[in-house]
């Protein structure tokens, strides 16, 4: 690159999860592992929330948090960056859909893009529905227009029960 091009940071904000394995420690662990992504920059991280699982199989509570990135890596290079992680700390790719896993990682937002393929869609559909996800990012950017859905402060808090910020 030369010193007349000018490569863009894009903001960029991931959902953590764990349910195995310490999932308190496996979050920590990952926001380090976030900050340590070539081209990229950790800005913030949430708390910690515990949640009840989603989706009927039965299983341990998560623990869940928020973090904000700024980045140069594109949003399918981004998840790629994601997913090495996640295999790093021991997730198996395949397992049963919301099942237990050491650790999940989303992309949430990537800029002002919508993205709908196959393996991934920006923003991710479940920010709205899930409290373990929207709690978290409003807590790390209040303010964040999410493309399609409005100011993340103004989006509803649904009555999802057994949520609560351990951290």
């Amino acid at each position: 690159m030369t010193s007349t091009e000018v490569q863009h940071w894009f903001p960029a904000y991931i959902g953590l999860g764990s349910n195995l394995d310490g999932p308190a420690k496996q979050l920590e662990g990952s926001f380090s592992s976030l900050a340590e992504i070539s081209q990229t920059r950790l800005l913030a991280v949430s708390s910690l929330y515990r949640s009840a699982p989603f989706g009927g199989v039965e299983q341990p509570d998560f623990v869940n948090a928020a973090a904000a990135l700024l980045t140069r890596l594109s949003a399918r290079d981004l998840l790629t960056a994601l997913k090495r992680i996640e295999e790093s700390r021991g997730r198996e790719q395949g397992g049963v859909r919301w099942g237990p896993r050491v650790l999940d990682l989303d992309l949430l937002v990537y800029s002002d893009q919508q993205i709908d393929s196959v393996d991934l869609q920006v923003p991710h559909p479940g920010i709205v529905d899930r409290n373990f996800v929207l709690l978290p990012l409003m807590e790390i950017a209040p303010e964040l227009h999410i493309p399609g859905l409005g100011r993340t402060a103004s989006l509803a808090v649904n009555d999802e029960p057994a949520i609560s910020r351990i951290g």
